[in-house]
């Protein structure tokens, strides 16, 4: 039956061998031959004829085709076509072209570029050149620039008056007209559905609402950052990745907050360039405190050097510290034997012996040295009670004068009659009972000096 079904179909008729096919069967060939010619064609004006832009304040990137006889420059300005309108934007590269296109960055690159940065990175393709910027375009757009200073501060007067706990941080509007963009910061949050009705009210046009955060902010305001070049952020990073105190502790920067944090206060976006490099550079150095073996012997890591490739040992038998590079190591998970254990726990306890020996030498030392520092102190104070005698006993004289004096019935009348005799008086008496003490004492012990002779 299925035979039967098969001869009933008509064959095709096929051009016998030497006969040229006829115009009929070539006619769908040709058109589908010049539809793929056409494509071709294409495909390859496209890139040709595209550029890459940046625009907008957060400095988005877009590849847009352009009707331009010749390539525009880089940083000549152009206005584009966006999905938010008409803008203002700045040739950075003439195009991402196919092979064999002479161009700057090669189509490929930009795709692995944009792969590599993840979904986030703000890349589109939707749009076109208008045209090239003109003198009146700029213009324009430096007025446009001028009347945001003032669409800013209507804003902030807006914002005080609804009591609205919210920071303005830029002003973006499109050179289209189309809307304005406002960028602010707060810590929750924000109803601002007064605040842009009364906004579209004031100005005539769409309003826009974004919150960012401290990073985004940098982006937007910052400038230039301590090691003197732009910021990263607002050069070239389109997505801020997340960045750990980790990686400044694998790469062996210093922690001081001060020194690795940028303009925003956070951590430098830079500590993530050469993360991946020093991670892989740590996989391959062995853990601390792990038993390795070597040429000079088995022993414990005590540190490494992720650079160099070094790793810091601690010799069991010895002792000693060694500095060997990972690829002279014999095992990297070195276990011992029954008989380098026992050596190991003799060392050991030889090594406590002779520190607990230290220990004891260095507290005798101490106590000596003690007992040697109180027995010059008792000497010094020695010393010092017998080194002027004629001092001391002209001191106590001094006090029991003091005390007869103060006790005598006249100095008593003399202090409730009078507070004291004058100065001179008092020096003269002074010097008078000097004389005596010294007269006393040169003649053998008497009080009373000898009378003039006649």
């Amino acid at each position: 039956m299925i035979q039967e079904l098969n001869d009933s179909q008509p064959e095709e008729q096929k051009p016998e061998v030497g006969q040229e096919p006829s115009e009929k069967n070539l006619e769908p060939e040709n058109q589908v031959a010049e539809q793929s010619v056409e494509k071709d064609k294409e495909k390859e004006d496209l890139p040709k004829r595209t550029v890459l832009v940046r625009y907008g304040k957060v400095g988005l990137i877009g590849q847009f085709r352009h009707n331009e006889r010749t390539i525009p420059s880089i940083k000549t300005h152009v206005v584009v076509q966006t999905d938010r309108g008409l803008e203002m934007g700045e040739v950075i590269s003439p195009s991402g072209a196919h092979r064999g296109c002479t161009c700057v960055i090669p189509k490929e690159n930009i795709d692995k570029y944009i792969k590599d940065s993840g979904p986030d990175y703000p890349f589109s393709r939707n749009g076109k050149v208008v045209r090239l910027a003109t003198v009146q375009d700029l213009n324009e757009y430096r007025h446009i620039e001028e009347n945001a200073i003032n669409e800013g501060k209507r804003c902030k007067e807006l914002i005080k008056k609804l009591n609205l706990e919210m920071k303005i941080v830029e002003i973006e509007h499109l050179f289209g007209g189309d809307r304005i963009i406002y960028y602010f910061m707060a810590e929750g949050r924000i109803d601002f559905r007064e605040l842009v009705k009364q906004l579209a009210k004031e100005f005539n046009t769409r309003i826009e609402m974004r919150q960012v955060g401290a990073r985004d902010e940098a982006m937007l305001v910052g400038d230039y950052d301590t090691c003197g070049q732009e910021l990263c952020c607002k050069r070239f990073l389109k997505v801020l990745q997340p960045v750990s105190m980790r990686m400044a502790k694998v790469q062996r920067t210093t922690l001081d907050p001060a020194k690795i944090s940028g303009r925003c206060g956070r951590l430098k976006c830079c500590l993530r360039y050469e993360n991946v490099g020093y991670e892989e550079l740590q996989k391959r150095l062995p853990k601390n405190n792990t038993m390795v073996l070597s040429e000079l012997g088995h022993g414990r890591v005590v540190d490494s050097m992720v650079l160099t490739q070094l790793v810091k040992i601690r010799l069991e038998e010895t002792g000693r510290m060694v500095a060997v590079n990972v690829e002279e190591l014999l095992d990297r998970n070195y276990k011992p034997t029954e008989e380098e254990l026992k050596r190991q726990k003799e060392i050991q306890a030889k090594k406590e012996a002779k520190q607990q020996q230290r220990e004891r030498k260095q507290q005798q030392a101490d106590e000596k040295a003690d007992q040697r520092k109180n027995a010059r102190d008792n000497q010094g104070r020695k010393d010092q009670r017998q080194k002027d005698p004629r001092q001391r006993d002209q001191k106590n004289k001094d006090n029991e004068q003091k005390k007869d004096d103060q006790s005598s019935p006249q100095a008593q009348q003399g202090q409730e009659g009078q507070e004291g005799a004058p100065k001179k008086k008092r020096r003269r008496r002074r010097r008078r009972r000097k004389k005596t003490d010294g007269g006393g004492e040169n003649s053998g012990g008497s009080d009373n000096p000898s009378p003039p002779s006649e």
